[in-house]
Formats: structure tokens, sequence, C-alpha cells
């Protein structure tokens, strides 16, 4: 609503400024309103012509001719917006989903190899080979679970446990991102994700008294992959554990499939007790699990054959650690390959999300093709390994 103001005016003005006005408004008025009654009875010369028949115009002419349908133009191609400057884009794409690998190269004794590139890697999915859109050398934080087994089983088990546990936090960096879980019959949180090296520290010692005698690995593991399954980036598991599974309501099927399909985790599991494994064995003995129940090496064996498969399934490695000693070199390869490693992406040739495991090979070869030989210091020859998941679940994902 629009508002007029007058301008201020002396006494005598106001005594003159009605009337005049009045008079003005009023000869306006008159002289006005005979030319516009005119204007409005006059009859316009389109309302003179006759109208046309019911249908429209037989012709082509006049101003609201409408063309025939056999000779009416095509419509002109849409105009492209023009991009304001400073505005962001809101178009949409749909693309094909990409593929990203981590993958280690080291030398027999895990020494990261930092000096390949892009040419010297080959990627095959279900044995078509695949094109690298996207390659880097990554030296980076982790985000990783602490994963131990701590129940009521031997005390020789839980001494390596903890010691294990506490050489992990050790080799820490000030942005690792770590969380701290146990478990026996069921997985408890001790700490979430902390990058207080203090906070991890004050978790383990909570570590004092076990609980419950049953080890439910798979439950555990399940729990574990399924939280980190909401957490962006990739992510690490280091399990600390006989691998013995007890009561699980998960069955080896169950669990192994979960590790199959879960992306961007990789699990270093670390076997304990192989003193007191190897002490009874050589004894003709099976070493005593829960609540001094015997556990055959063979229960044993299968336990460490389960945990290689976790390892092998996300391109991770298994680690069988015989003393104490052992255990600070081993964190020091674990944090190698998890700082330093290749980051590879591709987008398959097979494009469709139809929940079909996709099996994955990493090869290493020479810029033209051919083998590739790595020499140390010396000139001599050195043995590799190329670590990477052996597959994943082409399946859609909501963001």
């Amino acid at each position: 609503m629009f508002s007029y103001v007058c301008p201020r005016v002396s006494g005598a003005a106001r005594a003159w400024f009605p009337g005049r006005l009045l008079a003005i408004l009023v000869l306006a008025g008159i002289w006005s309103y005979p030319f516009s009654l005119q204007a409005q009875n006059q009859p316009s010369p389109n309302n003179q012509q006759t109208p046309p028949a019911a249908g429209g115009p037989e012709v082509d002419v006049g101003p609201y001719a409408v063309p025939k349908k056999k000779d009416e133009p095509p419509p002109p191609p849409p105009e492209r917006p023009k991009k304001t400057e400073g505005m962001p884009d809101y178009s949409i794409h749909v693309e094909v989903p990409s593929v990203s690998i981590p993958v280690m190269v080291t030398t027999k004794d895990g020494q990261f190899i930092s000096s390949l590139t892009k040419d010297n890697f080959r990627v095959y999915e279900d044995g078509v080979l695949q094109t690298i859109s996207s390659f880097q050398v990554t030296e980076a934080p982790i985000t990783a679970v602490l994963l131990v087994e701590y129940a009521s089983t031997n005390y020789a088990f839980m001494i390596d446990a903890l010691n294990a546990s506490y050489s992990f936090a050790n080799s820490l960096k000030k942005d690792d991102w770590v969380a701290v879980i146990y478990y026996d019959i069921k997985p408890h949180i001790l700490t979430d994700f902390t990058q207080n090296k203090g906070e991890i520290y004050g978790a383990l010692n909570q570590l004092r008294i076990p609980g419950f005698a049953e080890t439910n690995l798979f439950d555990a593991l399940y729990d574990s992959l399924d939280r980190l399954d909401r957490i962006e980036g990739h992510k690490y598991i280091i399990l600390i554990s006989t691998g013995y599974d007890s009561f699980s309501k998960l069955t080896l099927d169950q669990i192994t499939k979960k590790v199959r399909t879960t992306k961007d985790v990789t699990i270093f599991p670390i076997s304990i007790g192989w003193v007191m494994r190897e002490y009874f064995d050589a004894h003709g003995m099976a070493a005593p699990h829960g609540m001094g129940i015997p556990v055959s090496q063979m229960d044993y064996l299968q336990a460490d054959n389960q945990m290689k498969t976790f390892a092998s399934l996300t391109g991770g490695r298994f680690y069988q650690p015989r003393f104490e000693a052992e255990l600070p070199e081993i964190f020091h390869q674990i944090a190698g390959d998890i700082r330093n490693q290749y980051n590879i992406a591709y987008r398959p040739t097979n494009a469709k999300l139809d929940g079909t495991y996709r099996k994955l090979r990493v090869n290493v070869v020479a810029p033209d093709g051919g083998a590739l030989k790595v020499k140390d210091q010396k000139g001599k020859d050195v043995k590799y390994d190329v670590i990477a998941r052996e597959g994943y679940t082409a399946k859609h994902t909501v963001e």
C-alpha cells in the first residue's frame, strides 16, 4: 500500500488550497468524462467485421490465424539457462559407481615399495581388465577398531591379548581415530572413537577381571562391521584373538558373507596364545580354553584359517606372533601397511548393481607390461607381495 505525503504549506495557502483544488478537479472531470465515454462506446474497426465461422478461420491470415498441422514449424530448442557467476550448479549427473581398492605392495620382510606408478598396475574384475580412473599414494591417519578377545579362558591368553593391545596403542599417532571393544559372550565398547591416547590406555586398563568364558568371535566381529558401515572412508579392524568361536549365534558362513559384502574395511587379525598352544601340542595334549575345557589343535588350526580368510577377503594380513617381543615389530608393519598404500579406483565395465559378487585381481607389472623386478640397494632381486581385497558385492547403496 502506498501513501502520498503533502509538503508543508502556510496557513493562507491551506485556506486557499481546498477550494482551488476542488474546482480544478471538477473541471478536469467535466472535460475528461465525455471523452472517456466516447472512447468506450465507439465501435472498433475489428468489431465491424463479420466474425469467422465456427471452427476458426479457414485461411492462414489475420491476427488470430492458426497454422495447419502439416505446416506447423518444429518447436525451437530450449534455451540453455545462463549461469550466474557465483551461483552453484545444481545439475544432476547419473554415473556408473566407482570401485576403490586400497593396495599394498611390500617386500617379504614387510617394507612398503613406494616407487610404483599407475602404469605398474593391472586391475581385473571377473577376469576382465579395467581402466584405472584414479591413482594415488597415500600416507594418512587411520580410523580403526581394536577388537580384543578377553574372557575367562586362561591366563596366558589374557596376558597376550593385553600385551598386544598396549603395543598397538603405542604405535598410534595423534591424528588417528581409534575405538576399543572387547568381547566375551558379547561385545563391550570400552571407548568410542577418540584421538586421545590416554583414553585408549584407560580403556585397556579396565581389562583386569574377565567375565564370561565364551568367546563369541563371529557375533562380535559382525557387530563391529555393522557399526563401521555407518562411518565414511576406509576403516580397519585390529582383531586380537585366538580365533576360536565357542557359542556365537552366527555361523561361519554368515560371518564370512558379512565380511565379504562389507566395503571399505580391512581386517588385520593377530593370533594369541601360541606359547600355550605349542607347549600343550608338544606334550600331546589339547590346550585348555574357557572353564578349562580343552580345545584340540585342530580347532585352533581351523580358528587360524578363519582369521586368514577374514584378512584375505578384505586385503589385510594375518599375524602369528610366538613371543611378546615380536609385537612391536608386528604393529610397526601394520602401521606401515595402513598408512602407506596405493589407492586405485576404476569404473567397472559391468555397471549393473545386481547384488552379485565380483572377483578382483590386482597384478603389478613393468611399464611395458612384462614382469616387474624389484631390486635392493645391492642390486639383488627382491620378492614382493601384492595385497588387495579379493572382491566386492555390486549393490545399491543409500547415501
